[in-house]
């Protein structure tokens, strides 16, 4: 199942959705993609760098959410010196 991990002060912040689902159109499905495109939009607007996750492969920087894609995305929030 798809997620999108978005890393935070307190830990992450995480969306999942069911790609079949989602696809067929069902109402919760498409309510979770939407909201997981209002915090993708979000925190790359703030900075973050999005990258595609996949098992046994590099991770892919992204700059959209596909969401039709089986792949989890995480989005690391910009580094800041101190």
């Amino acid at each position: 199942m798809p997620a999108l991990r978005i890393l935070n002060g307190h830990g992450d912040t995480c969306v999942s959705w069911d790609k079949t689902l989602y696809t067929a159109g069902d109402a919760e499905q498409v309510a979770a993609v939407r909201e997981a495109e209002r915090l993708f939009a979000a925190a790359r607007a703030a900075g973050g760098t999005a990258f595609r996750v996949r098992p046994g492969a590099p991770a892919e920087r992204i700059t959209r959410l596909e969401p039709t894609i089986p792949d989890d995305v995480l989005i690391v929030p910009p580094m800041m010196g101190g």
